[in-house]
């Protein structure tokens, strides 16, 4: 694969980035522990740490780490719980930084 061809890739990862639908309780978050029986602890932008779950339908196709930038969605009814609605990849985390989209959360710059 030559460097023309990685870049181009690079570039359709970035094109289409799902961002957080704030009118249904979506926020930007860091994985910071995972806890087991599909729940994750994470460090939410508000300043909050919740406890998140990973939902069944993503479960087995998306794998989640300690330090991913994911999605939370809060349940209404609930709201120090939520669910994990998406997952960036790295190249989609240093493009939202380099943006200035992730000023609320602590990411390292090696991230």
């Amino acid at each position: 694969m030559n460097p023309r061809q990685n870049q181009m890739t690079e570039e359709e990862a970035i094109s289409r980035i799902r961002m957080p639908k704030r009118k249904d309780l979506e926020m930007f978050a860091i994985a910071t522990q995972m806890l087991g029986a599909d729940k994750i602890k994470a460090m939410c932008e508000d300043g909050k740490e919740r406890v998140c779950r990973i939902p069944g339908k993503l479960r087995k196709r998306v794998w989640i780490r300690e330090g991913d930038l994911i999605i939370v969605k809060l349940w209404d009814f609930q709201p120090i719980k939520g669910d994990i609605v998406w997952r960036y990849i790295k190249v989609q985390t240093n493009y939202l930084k380099r943006k200035g989209l992730l000023d609320k959360l602590p990411i390292e710059d090696g991230f």
